[in-house]
């Protein structure tokens, strides 16, 4: 099966896609390492990457299209794959489901953690301080939340007719939050 976990930035949606990944052996793709990794190599789209996540702003469509083509594409991680963070916006959800469609694969699950504010601010602080991440500033992840609010909503809109979305209380503790995920998923 294939899952997204949405949520916005410092909802945990890391952390439950590294709980399944091990529990499960699956695969998890999460576009802000793929993006990360990019600007480590220092390739020319890491420059254009660095630049859009300094300013708060999401990466062009077309950049993080490209990179996740590869990725569904891989036989080995075939119906295997949890998307962290990604598809942001109803463009990117649609070249996902193509993309998918032509691998004979879907989504089977899609998890909406939906956090307050004020909980994301507080997680991400943390977050900056263990893992010393360029775009955990403040001013960065107040930004990046009100974008992702506004951006992300449409394809929350776009997905959650599906019989597979579930919305979860990306509040609880991280735990709790494992519990209910595994028991939608049945196992």
């Amino acid at each position: 099966m294939n899952i997204i976990i949405f949520g916005p930035p410092g909802a945990g949606k890391g952390t439950q896609a590294k709980y399944i990944v091990k529990k499960f052996k699956y695969f998890q793709v999460s576009t802000g390492d793929i993006l990360r990794d990019e600007i480590k190599k220092d390739t020319e789209i890491g420059k254009k990457i660095i630049t859009h996540m300094n300013e708060g702003k999401f990466v062009e469509d077309e950049i993080v299209n490209k990179l996740l083509e590869k990725i569904i594409f891989d036989d080995h991680k075939k119906n295997k794959l949890i998307f962290d963070g990604y598809p942001r916006t109803v463009n990117q959800a649609k070249n996902l489901e193509n993309l998918l469609n032509k691998s004979n694969q879907k989504i089977d699950y899609i998890f909406f953690l939906n956090v307050k504010k004020e909980t994301i601010i507080e997680r991400i602080e943390k977050r900056k301080v263990l893992e010393n991440r360029s775009d955990d500033e403040s001013d960065t992840i107040l930004k990046r939340y009100d974008i992702y609010m506004e951006k992300t909503k449409p394809v929350l809109d776009f997905y959650s007719s599906n019989e597979g979305f579930y919305e979860i209380d990306g509040n609880l503790k991280i735990d709790e939050i494992s519990e209910k995920m595994q028991g939608i998923l049945n196992v």
